[in-house]
């Protein structure tokens, strides 16, 4: 097994590609060891001293390191465990557990923006954010304003607010005139 990495804009996440296929649908999130349990990948990356964060895509899986920890030091014990993990045949996320991020629902009068807005963000926007080893997804609109969850290598990245701001709210605005402003949420 080969395993790529790419880094990303943010310095503190790296991309690990196993060349195959990590989550069927969806991603997930573990911007912490609290809630790893979920996933048999992420509890043996969590295992390794440094890891900060860890995020699955399609086909790849970024993990995020703290600032104490460099990746001369921490990327071969990664690139051990994920191989480790996809030679010992277990799944990626436990027994009925399902990649837990997406798309928050919205219902009411401005039901048909919110749908143009996840149109755009699931057709223009996240392709290209997956390919930096993040993802955005909708959290919520409000009076012009669309709330959206950075997660991955867009989480504390240092050009997510130029992203947001100059990229997907000049994006939204242009297509969708109810649109007035992006910001981002933590959840």
């Amino acid at each position: 097994m080969f395993i790529q990495t790419e880094s990303t804009p943010n310095p503190a996440t790296l991309k690990f590609l196993p060349g195959q296929t990590v989550l069927d649908m969806g991603t997930a999130d573990f911007p912490s060891s609290e809630g790893a349990s979920a996933s048999p990948l992420a509890t043996r990356l969590f295992e390794v001293s440094g890891v900060k964060g860890v995020f699955f895509g399609h086909d790849f899986v970024t993990v995020t390191k703290d600032d104490a920890t460099d990746w001369d030091h921490l990327k071969p014990s990664l690139l051990g465990a994920i191989m480790e993990h996809f030679q010992s045949g277990d799944p990626v996320m436990s027994g009925d557990a399902q990649a837990p991020s997406g798309h928050a629902d919205h219902s009411g009068e401005d039901a048909e923006v919110v749908g143009q807005i996840k149109e755009l963000l699931d057709s223009r926007v996240r392709p290209a954010v997956a390919q930096d080893g993040g993802d955005i997804t909708f959290h919520g609109f409000e009076r012009g304003v669309v709330y959206l969850h950075m997660q991955g290598a867009c989480a504390g990245c240092p050009s997510s607010t130029l992203t947001l701001k100059m990229g997907i709210e000049n994006l939204l605005r242009h297509y969708i005139p109810e649109v007035t402003e992006v910001r981002p949420v933590a959840v």
